[in-house]
């Protein structure tokens, strides 16, 4: 079977130790906000019926069609993983509204915010061999409290308000990394003093190296010994090579 939205997610740091989660999962409705005291997150608790991710619950393409109001959503899927000699990072494009994720019956993060992508490092939550993702997530389009642009507070679509989305509605997947990486990068340039600003956040401690290009020449570069954490620099620019 084809994965929907099986390219890579992120155009920055493309590594090629990762697996796509999209497709069938299994999902649940509970309009009742239930599902936690009644364990819907244990290995091996069946939900009712299934989802094609990331497609959202509303949606003719997710296989459900549910056009009804939402109030918390279940997922469930099986994966297998081989060595564990490597982190383990569990990404979401985004999710409406709050999420909470289980591996193997454990909770490993919760999340708040329907349009931005996050993570979790669920290394510690694994095994060889299968094991279980879980996902709840709630969502109240009438909630004035909870962000939801355009989403329509009545049954049907009005105005310029259209139908809802509740729940995974963006890539899901999973992604192996060293045990010390680079996270994310913003880079500053200041023109006036032919330099560049960098903040780097880092996983893990180690040795870092940051070497500044352009054009394909050698402009500068940055090196520091067992960093970790969230760095911040300057790399002056060689002037001749402008």
């Amino acid at each position: 079977m084809s994965i929907p939205r099986a390219e890579y997610p992120r155009p920055q740091f493309v590594r090629e130790d990762w697996v796509n989660l999209n497709g069938k999962w299994q999902f649940e409705v509970d309009n009742g906000k239930s599902g936690i005291a009644r364990k819907l997150y244990e290995e091996g608790v069946l939900l009712s019926g299934g989802i094609t991710v990331p497609f959202c619950p509303e949606s003719e393409l997710s296989g459900v069609g549910n056009k009804d109001f939402m109030y918390g959503v279940w997922y469930k899927k099986k994966i297998t993983v081989g060595s564990l000699d490597k982190r383990a990072v569990l990404h979401f494009g985004a999710v409406d509204y709050s999420t909470t994720v289980f591996v193997n019956g454990v909770k490993v993060g919760t999340h708040k915010g329907g349009y931005v992508s996050f993570e979790f490092d669920i290394t510690s939550a694994l095994r060889e061999g299968d094991n279980e993702i879980a996902v709840y997530a709630e969502d109240d389009t009438r909630d004035k409290l909870i962000p939801s642009g355009k989403q329509c507070a009545e049954y049907y679509s009005r105005g310029c308000s259209y139908t809802r989305t509740t729940g995974i509605w963006q890539t899901v997947w999973l992604e192996f990394t060293a045990k010390e990486y680079v996270k994310k990068v913003k880079y500053y340039p200041n023109i006036t003093d032919t330099s560049v600003n960098i903040e780097a956040d880092l996983v893990g401690t180690g040795d870092f190296k940051c070497d500044v290009s352009y054009g394909g020449k050698p402009m500068g570069s940055y090196c520091v010994k067992n960093a970790g954490g969230k760095l911040c620099f300057n790399v002056s620019l060689c002037e001749e090579h402008l």
